[in-house]
């Protein structure tokens, strides 16, 4: 144990206060203390989530913290980063399985709204693609490429082997453009033709494609470019 930590006096140790109140009562500082559980020679752990919590500005942005971030901050290491990347996933996982469980989607406005909290902050292209039952519920949410998006890299195959393995009955692709342009590239064009044409092909329609931006979309289905809808 620190010098630093034995100065806090026993009750007022996280842990602690964890057994006294209850995980729900615990501040952010104090369930980051519990999950890197030490800090450093001189410095407690609850200093050092302090530090790290000032640095990012809040709670809302470790959603996209990274490795190479944390292991900057004085007293994480590659094991506490892991652990609490591995944290903050398993709550991003928990978050969609509770979200999205029998999810009634039925217009590109609902998708966006729902969806986009996938895309801040991110500054390359994520491609998902959503899978929807005969009820217009989403069922299924694949993020199946990152990068520049284009008909050679975000493959069918992928696309349509999800949609099989869940049963879908519908398919929505949805992607952002980090440069807040929403307007549908050539390549954008070219992919959703693709896509359409083999969807027909194995009667599980792509029925929508969606361009997020931080603060709208674009619909190829609301342009008239997809003729079937959810």
């Amino acid at each position: 144990m620190s010098v630093a930590m034995e100065k806090i006096p026993l009750e007022d140790r996280p842990r602690e206060r964890f057994l006294k109140v209850g995980v729900e009562n615990l501040s952010n500082e104090e369930l980051l203390s519990i999950l890197l559980k030490t800090g450093f020679k001189g410095q407690s752990v609850q200093a050092v989530s302090r530090e790290l919590l000032y640095q990012l500005g809040g709670m809302e942005h470790f959603q996209n913290v990274t490795m190479s971030y944390l292991t900057k901050t004085k007293g994480i290491g590659k094991i506490k980063a892991m652990e609490l990347l591995t944290a903050i996933e398993l709550g991003k996982r928990i978050f969609y399985k509770t979200e999205s469980s029998n999810l009634l989607l039925k217009t590109p406005a609902d998708i966006y709204e729902k969806m986009r909290y996938l895309f801040v902050g991110k500054k390359q292209e994520c491609f998902y693609c959503l899978y929807f039952n005969t009820k217009q519920e989403l069922i299924e949410r694949k993020l199946l490429f990152m990068g520049t998006v284009n008909r050679s890299l975000v493959h069918p195959r992928e696309v349509f082997k999800e949609a099989y393995l869940n049963s879908a009955s519908a398919i929505v692709c949805l992607h952002n453009h980090p440069s807040n342009d929403l307007t549908p590239s050539q390549e954008d064009k070219c992919l959703t033709k693709a896509l359409v044409e083999i969807g027909e092909l194995n009667g599980i329609p792509v029925v929508d494609h969606i361009i997020v931006g931080d603060y709208g979309y674009y619909s190829f289905y609301e342009h008239h470019l997809l003729e079937r809808h959810l």
